[in-house]
């Protein structure tokens, strides 16, 4: 019931598929992309991050850097750094992580599902950040970060991607940060089209701004009247993992101010509202919190007080009986009190930032699950901002999609 179509990436050689592969756009600031860049002018951070080639005064949004973003990768096709596959395909991408292996499928996904809601999403969009992403896919004629895709397992799918993976693999290399990359390419995969043919629907992980970047684009070439039925804007690049292979670690929160209390009037009154227990780390388990105040960890029982999908979210729980009624965050997206750390930086992290005071409270959440994450967005709901982080994160650069493709 969803589409899936071959297409003809523009990819590295597989002598210097490590070298163009780069972590995504989104979980780096300026300055660590000018730093994963350094010495290496074939990193696909310069088409991602172009600000890092422009002086350092240069706003992120400035026209320089979209055009810089074209530069650089027009610079590429040239010189042979990106090459185009002679025939439609689609792929199998692997990520390994310590003891964790994860296989998706890439392929483009159709723009018309995403819009009919058979493609699920589970996070608002900030407009800001939508417009960012669709003017560097109009500017670069391509779509540089595939979107992250989940899907409820199947056995004829399964059963496609064990085969495909006996094949020897176009790209295998570990990356710095220790996580291995491994990509088959899938000729002739009509076998994959046919099979997704059955699926009832996908789900957005994580890249919601950049489909929503591509639902913009196909938008905006229908109300200028240029859109055809085989326009390549109808699909965008997404890799589909099958559920039972995702991995999502918590997103936890720091607070920068108590609402004018001190920590231990704040922690009296949260121990007059909920039980609040001492204990040795931030590690925590389900329907729980833990809270790291004044040099010490707390544990925090944080019960669904309804049975809909999103009220059982523990962050959820969290939002309504302590950040709203006793800190006053009622917007987590926007009231600058609240920061975010993802999961993957630990729970020292959380510790250190107040023992420095960087913030004067943190909360430790469990992860949510793939079978919540799903729930949510079958009730067409969304999740409360910042509710998942997941790894490892798909690199950039390795598969693009292009939508206008140079004579």
């Amino acid at each position: 019931m969803v589409e899936i179509r071959p297409f003809r990436a523009l990819r590295p050689t597989p002598e210097n598929a490590a070298q163009v592969a780069s972590v995504p756009y989104d979980v780096i600031d300026t300055e660590e992309a000018r730093e994963l860049a350094a010495g290496n002018p074939d990193s696909f951070l310069h088409v991602i991050r172009p600000e890092i080639d422009l002086p350092a005064d240069v706003d992120v949004h400035d026209d320089r850097v979209y055009a810089k973003a074209r530069e650089n990768f027009d610079a590429f096709r040239e010189r042979g750094t990106l090459v185009r596959e002679e025939t439609p395909c689609v792929y199998l991408y692997r990520q390994i992580m310590g003891d964790h292996a994860q296989t998706g499928i890439v392929a483009t996904y159709s723009v018309e599902d995403y819009d009919q809601d058979r493609i699920l999403k589970h996070e608002k969009t900030r407009p800001d950040k939508e417009a960012d992403r669709t003017r560097h896919v109009v500017t670069l004629g391509a779509q540089a970060g595939p979107v992250f895709l989940g899907f409820r397992s199947d056995a004829r799918i399964q059963e496609l991607m064990h085969e495909a993976c006996e094949a020897d693999p176009l790209f295998d290399f570990t990356a710095p940060d220790g996580i291995q990359h491994t990509v088959w390419r899938v000729e002739g995969a009509s076998q994959f089209v046919e099979a997704f043919g059955a699926v009832k629907a996908l789900y957005v992980a994580d890249g919601h701004h950049r489909s929503a970047s591509a639902s913009n684009v196909r938008r905006q070439r229908r109300e200028a009247g240029t859109l055809t039925a085989d326009d390549p804007s109808n699909h965008f690049l997404a890799v589909a993992f099958p559920m039972d292979q995702l991995k999502i670690l918590p997103y936890n929160r720091l607070i920068t101010d108590l609402g004018g209390r001190s920590p231990e009037a704040f922690l009296r009154e949260l121990r007059g509202v909920l039980p609040c227990e001492k204990v040795d780390s931030g590690e925590c388990g389900r329907g729980e919190a833990r809270m790291y105040l004044s040099g010490q960890w707390y544990r925090i029982p944080l019960e669904p007080q309804a049975d809909d999908a999103v009220s059982q979210l523990t962050v959820q729980v969290l939002a309504e009986r302590i950040l709203a009624p006793m800190l006053g965050i009622e917007n987590q997206r926007t009231d600058p009190r609240i920061s975010f750390v993802g999961g993957i930086r630990g729970t020292k992290a959380l510790s250190d930032a107040v023992d420095a005071d960087k913030a004067k409270l943190a909360f430790s959440l469990p992860a949510v699950t793939p079978d919540e994450l799903f729930a949510v967005a079958d009730a067409n709901r969304t999740m409360p901002p910042k509710s998942t982080w997941f790894e490892p994160k798909l690199r950039s650069g390795l598969l693009t999609y292009e939508i206008e493709v140079p004579k």
